[in-house]
């Protein structure tokens, strides 16, 4: 049988086809996926599970003309490889490659860049607006959302406004009852309730909001999505189209393990095993070191409590879930919702362990600042993911929180230098804080094997020496300490140089800060994140203030936004990595 999916490269090929040709480019554009997905990292079970409805998309819509807006992304590499993106697909992820999720700048085909959940709704809405108003009134807006980020608060904001317009808008549900973990809350409950036939279509939510809905129809079935979507193009006004999926649809055993094959890593696609990589480190994730201390710490304390915001295998959180499912809470994609109830949970006097990765903070920043910093309450937020995370890029790189956390009032601010520095900051939080706390910590693997050590409480707001030299003072925070303690050994003059961890970033250390200042005569400030606003600003901002004159240079991420890669490339682009560092040194040295 000829493959036809090496003739396609856009939609318009795609449209050349007869309907009966299309599940075979179903078949071929799966194939294509498990292929390349199975020999790098990559997000695989999402798409799998909209294969049928991306193809439908394609063939009925006329794209680019016609909008579609994906939501998150993750599900996006079938529409990515029908447009225009075939042939450097295997370079997806990769540094000076195509990205994981939609971008503009990438595509004509991407008409919004995602990377964070329940957005597609409000963009497709202001494109369909903004139609109207340029007087394009054929144009159509589609919107693609799962059950997870349609129950978010920004998505019930689109749909509520939506509501009471005539705008051209589509949106399709897509109901696999998982996020990345299986979706949880009422919402889903009820969507479940409609896929069982259960509650009446009077009941309907998405009716009551002044959709035209239809469904739930099979979203794997080819010829019903074509016939609805032709009828629903040509319906006025705001529609909601709910399908039923698989997620990893077509392979067995992504089908039937759908949290690991979200994003499996490499694996063997004739039997689904996960492939190890050779030289594997044996040390933990932090998000790990996090999980298990947190149940050592429940199991003494039964005021303590843990949310997290639809990441609780990401974050860990899902082994206090386990251990005390009465004291741990997934609140679904709802950051805002997270941050408010772990504030009231505060007022009471429970202990909150509030975990949400770095980027997906900056979603519930009005609340941190309002329901939490303003009344003062010691909510412990443990930001996963802070610093690069790698092939996500730049809507998941935590680069941001030392500057948007810094400014806040009562903030305190820790970033631990390794797994035995996090497991004592979160035992000393536990002890109880006069004010809240955010603790940075990054993704993937530390350095540390037995790091189980007995807790040791850290004394608040105090710079630790890791090294004392005569020349060069360095101020690291957080793990990028462990590359500057390596680069000063490759100096071979490590007597030069002095090396202090500012875990404490707020508040920040000025006695010591000043005999440092007085005993070097050049200050290097080091740090996995944002210059501005950041360590280097701060440390700036002190030398200022005190009228110091020393040399102050600053190391860390420029103003702008870095794409994707690996944590290395990243690393070594940024000038962070331990060669570069070194040369760093040398030539301050030298200086």
């Amino acid at each position: 049988m000829e493959n036809l999916l090496s003739h396609i490269t856009t939609p318009t090929d795609l449209r050349k086809l007869s309907e009966n040709q299309l599940p075979q480019v179903a078949n071929e554009l799966r194939e294509f996926i498990i292929d390349i997905v199975s020999q790098k990292e990559g997000h695989l079970g999402a798409s799998l599970g909209v294969i049928e409805l991306t193809v439908a998309l394609h063939y009925v819509f006329d794209t680019p003309n016609d909008l579609l807006v994906w939501d998150v992304g993750h599900q996006a590499y079938g529409h990515k490889i029908l447009t225009e993106r075939k042939d450097i697909f295997h370079k997806y992820r990769e540094i000076d490659g195509i990205s994981g999720f939609p971008k503009r700048s990438e595509s004509v085909y991407d008409t919004f860049g995602v990377g964070h959940s329940s957005t597609s709704i409000s963009a497709a809405l202001g494109m369909a607006i903004a139609s109207k108003i340029n007087g394009d009134l054929e144009k159509q807006h589609i919107a693609v959302i799962g059950d997870a980020s349609i129950a978010s608060g920004m998505a019930f904001e689109g749909l509520n406004h939506a509501g009471v317009t005539d705008a051209n808008l589509l949106v399709i549900l897509n109901d696999n009852a998982m996020g990345i973990d299986p979706s949880v809350g009422a919402l889903k409950d009820y969507l479940t309730a409609v896929k069982e036939g259960k509650n009446p279509k009077a009941n309907n939510i998405i009716k009551s909001l002044n959709f035209d809905y239809s469904g739930p129809i099979d979203g794997h079935d080819l010829p019903k999505l074509l016939s609805e979507l032709k009828r629903l193009r040509n319906i006025k006004g705001p529609k909601f189209l709910h399908i039923i999926t698989t997620k990893g649809k077509g392979l067995s055993y992504a089908e039937e393990n759908q949290l690991q094959f979200h994003a499996p890593g490499k694996f063997d696609k004739l039997t689904g095993k996960i492939l190890k990589p050779e030289n594997e480190n044996l040390a933990p994730k932090f998000q790990d070191v996090f999980g298990h201390t947190l149940v050592e710490l429940a199991s003494e304390n039964k005021r303590i409590v843990g949310i997290t915001p639809a990441m609780p295998s990401g974050s860990s959180l899902k082994y206090m879930m386990e251990a005390f499912p009465e004291r741990a809470f997934d609140v679904g994609i709802a950051e805002q919702h997270a941050v408010t109830l772990a504030a009231g949970m505060a007022t009471q006097g429970l202990t909150v362990f509030c975990n949400i990765y770095s980027t997906f903070l900056q979603r519930a920043y009005d609340q941190v600042i309002h329901d939490v910093a303003i009344q003062n309450l010691p909510v412990i937020f443990c930001l996963d993911r802070a610093g690069f995370v790698g092939e996500d890029g730049a809507t998941h790189h935590g680069l941001f929180d030392i500057a948007y956390m810094n400014c806040i009032p009562n903030m305190m601010i820790y970033a631990p230098l390794n797994e035995i520095d996090l497991r004592n900051i979160l035992y000393t939080s536990s002890l109880g804080l006069n004010h809240p706390i955010a603790i940075r910590y990054p993704r993937g693997k530390g350095e540390i094997v037995d790091w189980r050590q007995p807790f040791e409480e850290i004394q608040i707001g105090k710079i630790q020496t890791l090294q004392e030299g005569n020349k060069i003072a360095i101020l690291s925070t957080g793990t990028i300490g462990n590359n500057v303690s390596k680069a000063i050994t490759n100096t071979g003059k490590s007597e030069n140089y002095s090396h202090f961890h500012v875990g404490w970033i707020k508040p920040l250390d000025i006695e010591k800060l000043a005999t440092i200042f007085a005993n070097h005569s050049t200050i290097v400030t080091i740090e996995e994140g944002t210059i501005n606003g950041g360590l280097g600003s701060i440390i700036n901002t002190f030398a200022t203030q005190n009228n110091y004159k020393n040399k102050i240079i600053n190391r860390g991420v420029l103003d702008k936004f870095i794409e994707h890669g690996t944590v290395k490339q990243l690393f070594e682009l940024t000038h962070l990595d331990q060669l570069s560092l070194t040369q760093l040194f040398i030539d301050i040295n030298h200086d």
